[in-house]
């Protein structure tokens, strides 16, 4: 296959086809090399027109309280009180860097999905 960037879905289609058929080529010898490439453009036009966008912070804290059954009182420890949770949540206040670090470690909710 000659290599080119990718531009439309049906390019898409054919270089993942290509890579079924590299599948497992050794690394260092042309077919594992022109998987590799492949794969890298693949990627780049998967960014590029499937990209996921990014989280919303309050999305993440109320999935969170639903998984583990929080109420707004539990978030008190990490945001502050509780006109400050609730500012939090109705997105009148944006989090602070101390109540992201304090989410993170107290909560286990990860940096990315708490800073936009």
């Amino acid at each position: 296959m000659k290599l080119k960037p990718i531009r439309n879905d049906r390019e898409l289609n054919r270089a993942l086809k290509r890579i079924e058929e590299l599948w497992g080529a050794k690394s260092g010898t042309p077919k594992g090399d022109e998987l590799e490439v492949l794969m890298l453009l693949v990627e780049k036009y998967e960014e590029e027109h499937f990209a996921i966008p990014a989280s919303d912070p309050v999305e993440a804290i109320t999935f969170l309280m639903q998984q583990n059954d929080l109420t707004r009182k539990d978030l008190e420890r990490y945001i502050g009180p509780s006109g400050r949770v609730s500012e939090v949540l109705t997105k009148k206040r944006n989090l602070t860097l101390p109540m992201i670090k304090r989410l993170h470690k107290g909560l286990r909710i990860p940096y990315e999905r708490l800073i936009h």
